[in-house]
Protein backbone atom coordinates (compact mmCIF):
# COMPACT_ATOMS: atom_id res chain seq x y z
CA UNK A 1 0.00 0.00 0.00
CA UNK A 2 1.35 3.09 -0.76
CA UNK A 3 1.22 5.54 2.02
CA UNK A 4 2.28 8.12 0.65
CA UNK A 5 -1.45 8.73 -1.01
CA UNK A 6 -2.39 9.46 2.46
CA UNK A 7 -0.60 12.39 2.66
CA UNK A 8 0.58 11.21 6.98
CA UNK A 9 2.77 14.31 7.06
CA UNK A 10 0.15 17.28 6.59
CA UNK A 11 -2.81 15.00 8.20
CA UNK A 12 -0.48 13.28 10.80
CA UNK A 13 -2.65 10.06 10.24
CA UNK A 14 -3.24 7.75 7.91
CA UNK A 15 -6.79 8.65 6.25
CA UNK A 16 -7.42 5.11 4.49
CA UNK A 17 -10.77 4.32 4.09
CA UNK A 18 -12.40 1.67 6.44
CA UNK A 19 -15.11 -0.90 5.80
CA UNK A 20 -17.90 0.02 7.98
CA UNK A 21 -18.55 -3.28 8.73
CA UNK A 22 -15.51 -4.24 10.04
CA UNK A 23 -15.84 -5.05 13.96
CA UNK A 24 -12.65 -2.75 14.43
CA UNK A 25 -12.41 -4.41 17.94
CA UNK A 26 -11.72 -8.15 16.66
CA UNK A 27 -9.67 -6.60 13.94
CA UNK A 28 -6.74 -4.88 16.12
CA UNK A 29 -6.88 -7.97 17.99
CA UNK A 30 -6.49 -9.76 15.15
CA UNK A 31 -3.43 -7.44 13.63
CA UNK A 32 -1.67 -7.17 17.22
CA UNK A 33 -1.54 -11.33 17.25
CA UNK A 34 -0.53 -11.17 13.95
CA UNK A 35 1.89 -8.35 14.18
CA UNK A 36 3.75 -9.49 17.93
CA UNK A 37 2.25 -6.00 19.08
CA UNK A 38 1.05 -4.43 22.34
CA UNK A 39 -0.88 -1.58 22.95
CA UNK A 40 -0.10 0.59 25.76
CA UNK A 41 -2.56 3.61 26.34
CA UNK A 42 -2.32 6.72 28.52
CA UNK A 43 -5.29 7.08 31.23
CA UNK A 44 -6.11 10.48 29.75
CA UNK A 45 -7.38 8.36 26.31
CA UNK A 46 -10.79 7.77 24.89
CA UNK A 47 -12.99 5.01 27.15
CA UNK A 48 -12.96 2.75 23.84
CA UNK A 49 -8.75 2.57 23.65
CA UNK A 50 -8.37 2.17 26.96
CA UNK A 51 -10.81 -0.81 27.02
CA UNK A 52 -8.74 -2.64 23.95
CA UNK A 53 -4.89 -1.65 25.39
CA UNK A 54 -2.68 -4.12 26.72
CA UNK A 55 -1.89 -1.56 29.57
CA UNK A 56 -3.24 1.32 30.75
CA UNK A 57 -0.80 3.78 32.92
CA UNK A 58 0.37 7.02 33.57
CA UNK A 59 3.90 8.08 32.40
CA UNK A 60 5.77 6.53 34.78
CA UNK A 61 3.84 3.21 34.59
CA UNK A 62 3.90 3.67 30.84
CA UNK A 63 8.05 4.13 30.93
CA UNK A 64 8.15 1.05 32.81
CA UNK A 65 6.23 -1.73 30.97
CA UNK A 66 7.64 0.14 27.67
CA UNK A 67 11.20 -0.57 28.99
CA UNK A 68 9.82 -4.29 29.55
CA UNK A 69 7.95 -5.53 26.97
CA UNK A 70 9.00 -8.46 24.70
CA UNK A 71 6.46 -7.14 21.90
CA UNK A 72 7.94 -6.52 18.13
CA UNK A 73 5.57 -3.38 17.80
CA UNK A 74 4.50 -0.85 20.43
CA UNK A 75 1.26 0.96 19.45
CA UNK A 76 1.18 3.95 22.14
CA UNK A 77 -2.00 5.91 22.30
CA UNK A 78 -1.40 8.76 23.91
CA UNK A 79 1.08 12.00 22.82
CA UNK A 80 4.21 12.37 20.77
CA UNK A 81 6.75 12.61 23.99
CA UNK A 82 5.32 9.40 25.12
CA UNK A 83 6.08 7.64 21.82
CA UNK A 84 9.52 9.09 22.18
CA UNK A 85 10.17 7.91 25.56
CA UNK A 86 9.12 4.55 24.53
CA UNK A 87 11.42 4.34 21.35
CA UNK A 88 14.52 5.50 23.55
CA UNK A 89 13.43 2.97 26.10
CA UNK A 90 13.37 0.01 23.24
CA UNK A 91 15.38 1.46 20.06
CA UNK A 92 15.37 -1.69 18.12
CA UNK A 93 11.28 -2.02 18.34
CA UNK A 94 8.78 -0.14 16.03
CA UNK A 95 7.00 2.46 18.09
CA UNK A 96 3.81 3.43 16.21
CA UNK A 97 1.65 6.71 17.00
CA UNK A 98 -1.82 6.65 15.94
CA UNK A 99 -1.71 10.57 14.99
CA UNK A 100 1.95 12.08 14.54
CA UNK A 101 0.21 14.96 15.69
CA UNK A 102 -0.95 14.85 18.98
CA UNK A 103 1.59 16.88 20.84
CA UNK A 104 1.81 18.36 24.23
CA UNK A 105 1.52 22.41 25.14
CA UNK A 106 3.86 21.44 28.20
CA UNK A 107 6.58 19.99 25.48
CA UNK A 108 5.78 22.84 23.27
CA UNK A 109 6.66 25.55 26.01
CA UNK A 110 10.10 24.24 26.46
CA UNK A 111 12.31 24.23 23.18
CA UNK A 112 15.47 22.27 23.69
CA UNK A 113 17.84 25.20 22.21
CA UNK A 114 16.11 27.60 24.99
CA UNK A 115 17.07 25.46 27.67
CA UNK A 116 19.96 24.60 26.69
CA UNK A 117 21.12 28.22 26.83
CA UNK A 118 19.15 28.19 30.03
CA UNK A 119 21.09 25.64 31.66
CA UNK A 120 24.15 27.41 30.52
CA UNK A 121 23.72 30.00 32.97
CA UNK A 122 23.86 27.36 36.05
CA UNK A 123 26.77 25.34 35.40
CA UNK A 124 27.01 23.52 38.83
CA UNK A 125 23.34 22.47 38.62
CA UNK A 126 21.79 19.30 37.59
CA UNK A 127 19.15 18.55 35.06
CA UNK A 128 15.61 17.08 36.42
CA UNK A 129 12.98 17.14 33.47
CA UNK A 130 9.95 16.07 33.98
CA UNK A 131 9.32 13.16 31.25
CA UNK A 132 6.09 15.32 29.85
CA UNK A 133 8.94 16.76 26.75
CA UNK A 134 10.86 16.40 23.64
CA UNK A 135 13.77 13.37 23.25
CA UNK A 136 16.17 16.36 22.44
CA UNK A 137 15.22 17.89 25.98
CA UNK A 138 15.72 14.30 27.75
CA UNK A 139 19.03 14.55 26.20
CA UNK A 140 19.85 17.68 27.90
CA UNK A 141 18.99 16.25 31.34
CA UNK A 142 20.82 14.15 34.05
CA UNK A 143 17.59 12.55 35.50
CA UNK A 144 14.20 12.40 34.22
CA UNK A 145 10.83 12.20 36.42
CA UNK A 146 7.26 11.82 36.20
CA UNK A 147 4.48 12.91 38.66
CA UNK A 148 4.81 9.74 40.05
CA UNK A 149 8.08 10.16 41.37
CA UNK A 150 9.42 13.22 41.10
CA UNK A 151 9.26 14.17 45.14
CA UNK A 152 11.39 11.15 45.83
CA UNK A 153 13.50 11.55 42.69
CA UNK A 154 14.37 14.93 44.60
CA UNK A 155 14.64 13.74 47.62
CA UNK A 156 16.87 10.90 46.87
CA UNK A 157 20.27 13.63 45.86
CA UNK A 158 22.35 15.14 48.26
CA UNK A 159 20.96 18.02 49.93
CA UNK A 160 23.74 20.41 48.75
CA UNK A 161 23.01 19.32 45.13
CA UNK A 162 21.87 22.06 42.91
CA UNK A 163 19.09 21.53 40.69
CA UNK A 164 17.32 22.61 37.29
CA UNK A 165 13.52 21.73 37.34
CA UNK A 166 11.94 22.06 34.05
CA UNK A 167 9.60 22.34 32.09
CA UNK A 168 6.42 22.02 34.31
CA UNK A 169 6.68 25.39 37.13
CA UNK A 170 3.40 24.00 38.83
CA UNK A 171 5.15 21.08 39.40
CA UNK A 172 8.33 22.17 39.90
CA UNK A 173 6.75 24.90 42.92
CA UNK A 174 5.09 21.71 44.47
CA UNK A 175 8.44 19.64 44.93
CA UNK A 176 10.08 22.55 45.71
CA UNK A 177 7.15 22.97 48.91
CA UNK A 178 7.09 19.14 49.77
CA UNK A 179 10.90 19.02 49.39
CA UNK A 180 12.17 22.12 51.02
CA UNK A 181 14.75 22.31 48.31
CA UNK A 182 15.64 25.41 46.34
CA UNK A 183 15.13 24.39 42.97
CA UNK A 184 15.32 26.69 39.66
CA UNK A 185 12.28 26.43 37.70
CA UNK A 186 11.99 26.87 33.76
CA UNK A 187 8.64 28.71 32.94
CA UNK A 188 6.35 26.04 31.21
CA UNK A 189 2.80 24.95 31.84
CA UNK A 190 0.19 22.42 30.32
CA UNK A 191 -2.83 24.17 29.75
CA UNK A 192 -5.09 21.41 30.25
CA UNK A 193 -4.27 21.55 34.34
CA UNK A 194 -3.77 26.00 34.08
CA UNK A 195 -7.06 26.59 33.13
CA UNK A 196 -9.30 25.02 36.13
CA UNK A 197 -11.73 27.57 37.54
CA UNK A 198 -11.22 28.28 41.33
CA UNK A 199 -14.58 29.80 41.47
CA UNK A 200 -16.46 27.11 39.69
CA UNK A 201 -14.40 24.34 41.80
CA UNK A 202 -15.44 25.93 44.96
CA UNK A 203 -19.29 25.93 43.88
CA UNK A 204 -18.97 22.50 43.35
CA UNK A 205 -17.81 21.74 47.03
CA UNK A 206 -20.64 23.81 48.21
CA UNK A 207 -23.08 21.56 45.86
CA UNK A 208 -21.82 18.30 47.28
CA UNK A 209 -20.30 18.72 50.67
CA UNK A 210 -19.25 15.04 50.99
CA UNK A 211 -17.04 15.00 47.95
CA UNK A 212 -13.75 14.92 48.56
CA UNK A 213 -11.62 17.39 46.02
CA UNK A 214 -8.60 16.10 44.30
CA UNK A 215 -5.93 17.36 41.85
CA UNK A 216 -2.78 16.49 39.87
CA UNK A 217 0.36 18.33 40.54
CA UNK A 218 0.54 20.33 37.27
CA UNK A 219 -2.25 22.31 38.76
CA UNK A 220 -1.52 25.89 39.93
CA UNK A 221 -1.07 26.12 43.46
CA UNK A 222 -4.26 28.17 44.35
CA UNK A 223 -6.10 24.91 43.19
CA UNK A 224 -3.91 22.58 45.24
CA UNK A 225 -3.54 24.48 48.32
CA UNK A 226 -7.47 23.65 48.50
CA UNK A 227 -7.07 20.00 47.74
CA UNK A 228 -7.74 17.11 50.13
CA UNK A 229 -5.26 14.81 48.06
CA UNK A 230 -2.60 16.14 45.10
CA UNK A 231 -0.90 12.88 43.32
CA UNK A 232 -0.08 11.98 39.59
CA UNK A 233 -3.30 10.00 37.67
CA UNK A 234 -2.09 6.60 38.62
CA UNK A 235 -2.11 7.98 42.53
CA UNK A 236 -5.19 9.61 42.19
CA UNK A 237 -7.15 6.25 41.06
CA UNK A 238 -5.37 3.99 43.80
CA UNK A 239 -6.89 6.83 46.09
CA UNK A 240 -10.27 6.82 45.17
CA UNK A 241 -9.95 3.08 44.93
CA UNK A 242 -9.07 2.77 49.04
CA UNK A 243 -10.43 6.09 50.52
CA UNK A 244 -13.79 5.99 52.22
CA UNK A 245 -15.48 9.09 50.56
CA UNK A 246 -18.25 8.13 47.59
CA UNK A 247 -17.79 11.14 46.15
CA UNK A 248 -14.51 13.30 44.17
CA UNK A 249 -14.15 16.42 42.18
CA UNK A 250 -11.13 15.23 40.08
CA UNK A 251 -8.96 18.13 39.18
CA UNK A 252 -7.02 16.82 35.76
CA UNK A 253 -7.45 15.16 32.39
CA UNK A 254 -10.88 13.56 32.44
CA UNK A 255 -9.98 10.41 30.49
CA UNK A 256 -8.84 9.54 34.43
CA UNK A 257 -12.89 9.17 35.19
CA UNK A 258 -13.11 5.66 32.82
CA UNK A 259 -11.12 3.61 35.23
CA UNK A 260 -11.83 5.53 38.42
CA UNK A 261 -15.98 4.48 37.61
CA UNK A 262 -14.34 0.92 36.34
CA UNK A 263 -12.61 0.19 39.68
CA UNK A 264 -15.14 1.70 42.09
CA UNK A 265 -18.61 1.93 39.99
CA UNK A 266 -20.36 2.61 43.58
CA UNK A 267 -18.92 5.49 43.63
CA UNK A 268 -19.23 9.07 41.83
CA UNK A 269 -16.56 11.62 40.40
CA UNK A 270 -17.41 14.63 38.93
CA UNK A 271 -14.66 16.27 36.52
CA UNK A 272 -13.49 20.01 37.87
CA UNK A 273 -14.88 22.33 35.29
CA UNK A 274 -12.40 24.66 33.99
CA UNK A 275 -12.76 28.35 33.30
CA UNK A 276 -15.03 28.10 29.80
CA UNK A 277 -17.73 27.20 28.97
CA UNK A 278 -16.98 23.06 28.59
CA UNK A 279 -17.87 20.71 31.42
CA UNK A 280 -14.83 18.88 31.70
CA UNK A 281 -11.09 19.27 30.74
CA UNK A 282 -10.20 17.47 27.98
CA UNK A 283 -6.27 17.13 26.34
CA UNK A 284 -7.33 17.93 22.62
CA UNK A 285 -4.05 16.76 21.81
CA UNK A 286 -4.82 13.53 23.42
CA UNK A 287 -8.27 12.93 22.41
CA UNK A 288 -6.77 13.19 18.42
CA UNK A 289 -6.47 9.45 18.73
CA UNK A 290 -9.28 7.34 17.61
CA UNK A 291 -9.94 4.15 17.26
CA UNK A 292 -10.36 4.43 13.60
CA UNK A 293 -7.12 6.36 13.24
CA UNK A 294 -5.41 3.22 15.96
CA UNK A 295 -6.87 0.60 13.64
CA UNK A 296 -5.16 2.38 10.63
CA UNK A 297 -1.69 2.97 11.99
CA UNK A 298 -1.29 -0.78 13.06
CA UNK A 299 -2.62 -2.43 9.84
CA UNK A 300 0.22 -0.23 7.74
CA UNK A 301 2.55 0.50 10.61
CA UNK A 302 2.42 3.96 10.11
CA UNK A 303 3.12 7.11 12.01
CA UNK A 304 6.68 5.37 12.76
CA UNK A 305 8.46 7.21 15.89
CA UNK A 306 11.89 7.80 14.01
CA UNK A 307 14.88 9.63 16.51
CA UNK A 308 18.68 10.39 15.35
CA UNK A 309 20.47 7.44 17.10
CA UNK A 310 22.65 10.49 19.12
CA UNK A 311 19.73 11.82 20.97
CA UNK A 312 18.18 7.98 21.92
CA UNK A 313 21.91 7.55 22.97
CA UNK A 314 21.90 10.89 25.26
CA UNK A 315 18.42 10.92 26.73
CA UNK A 316 18.48 6.92 27.45
CA UNK A 317 20.97 7.43 30.52
CA UNK A 318 18.02 10.26 32.47
CA UNK A 319 15.43 7.80 31.94
CA UNK A 320 16.81 5.27 32.89
CA UNK A 321 18.47 6.56 36.07
CA UNK A 322 14.30 7.71 36.51
CA UNK A 323 13.84 4.04 36.66
CA UNK A 324 16.51 2.69 38.54
CA UNK A 325 15.99 5.15 41.58
CA UNK A 326 11.94 4.00 40.98
CA UNK A 327 12.42 0.62 40.94
CA UNK A 328 14.97 1.32 43.93
CA UNK A 329 12.54 3.11 45.87
CA UNK A 330 9.22 0.66 45.40
CA UNK A 331 7.76 2.95 43.10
Amino acid sequence: MDLVNYDIQAKGYIDAPIDPSLDLIQEIKRLKEEKNAVILAHYYQEAEIQDIADYIGDSLGLSQEAAKTSADVIVFAGVHFMAETAKILSPSKKVLLPDAKAGCSLSDSCPPHLFAKFKEQYPDHIVITYVNCTAELKALSDIVCTSSNAVQIVESLPLDQKIIFGPDRNLGAYVKKKTGRDLVLWNGACMVHEIFSQDKIDKLRVENPEAKFIAHPECEDHILATADYVGSTSGMLKYTMNDEATTYIVATESGIIHQMEKASPHKTFIPAPPNNACACNDCPHMKLNTLEKLYNCLKYESPEIILDNAIVARAQRPIERMLEISAQLGL
